[in-house]
């Protein structure tokens, strides 16, 4: 058995970077553009919304950056291949994923505000659960998810005061049944 040279390690995690982090990014893309956001949304745009929101720029912004520390954090775990919590970290990661691309249009497509919470809050403790056991593996890895559980929990904390602000948030406005993204 040879031993791969640490410039071997390196390639195999730059492959891997190469490949995850376009592809978390392009899923997040794809997720947010199924229906609109921020300030082309009409329905969203109508709502009454807490003060400690951010502009609307912050959001693409904000999330471009964790997409890509996901992706980073995932190259590292496909890249363990010695670690036998490896298959259990992958699994956990595309569960939190698979949550985390429902939620933009279940919130701003279908206006299902308490839905949207209840899915976060399953979306933060997947998201926890993969930390932790990426945590397990390669600490670096475990450390590039904390933005985004940072992230999750104000999300969630935005989440909650815009369903107290609008209790009848789905019957606001029309649905708009126009998506931004054709196939």
């Amino acid at each position: 058995m040879e031993i791969a040279t640490k410039e071997q390690l390196r390639g195999a995690f730059l492959r891997w970077a190469v490949v995850t982090v376009p592809l978390i990014l392009l899923l997040g893309f794809a997720s947010s553009r199924i229906a609109p956001a921020g300030a082309e949304n009409r329905w969203y745009a109508a709502l009454a919304r807490p003060s400690l929101t951010p502009p609307d720029w912050v959001f693409p912004v904000a999330w471009g950056s964790l997409y890509i520390l996901m992706g980073v954090a995932l190259a590292m775990i496909i890249n363990a291949r010695g670690s036998r919590l490896r298959g259990v970290a992958i699994v956990l990661f595309v569960v939190q994923l698979l949550l985390n691309l429902a939620w933009s249009p279940l919130f701003f497509g279908m206006h299902q505000v308490s839905a949207a919470l209840i899915l976060l809050i399953g979306l933060l403790v997947a998201a926890l659960a993969t930390t932790l056991v990426f945590g397990r593996i390669r600490a670096a890895a475990a450390w590039l998810m904390v933005p985004y559980l940072a992230w999750l929990c104000f999300a969630g904390l935005l989440n909650w005061q815009i369903g107290k602000l609008n209790p009848n948030a789905s019957t606001l406005v029309p649905s708009s049944s126009s998506a931004q993204m054709s196939f």
